[in-house]
């Protein structure tokens, strides 16, 4: 029996226990003294497995179904606001109030452009 059923059970366990369930179908004499484990008892636990794993399976499709949902809207919503920013650029100017305010920079906020300076000669070598 598991020690814990906040664990699952791995790949290997789940199938000898199908593989168990299966030969004490062919044990025509088992009549077990405690009810809890007649066949009747043990292929109704099974059934209910067998749904649960099958809700998890549709669950899990549901979820990556929203997932994918939620990423193109995500992307289309991202395209419309990259779109929405270049027309405020384009009414209002590059350097406008109105672009800071969607959280863009000011094209005079940029640093400017520092030209490349000469290498110094190395007086170490003397």
């Amino acid at each position: 029996m598991a020690d814990s059923n906040t664990r699952r059970l791995s790949p290997d366990e789940r199938q000898a226990d199908l593989d168990a369930f299966t030969a004490l179908g062919g044990l025509k004499a088992y009549t077990p003294p405690n009810t809890k484990f007649t066949i009747a008892e043990v292929t109704t636990s099974k059934t209910a497995m067998e749904a649960a794993q099958l809700a998890e399976f549709k669950a899990t499709k549901d979820l990556e179904t929203a997932r994918d949902n939620a990423t193109i809207a995500e992307y289309a919503f991202h395209q419309k606001m990259l779109g929405a920013k270049d027309q405020v650029i384009a009414q209002y100017g590059k350097d406008s109030n109105e672009i800071q305010t969607l959280g863009l920079k000011k094209k005079s906020e940029y640093a400017k452009p520092k030209g490349k300076s000469k290498a110094k000669p190395d007086d170490s070598k003397k």
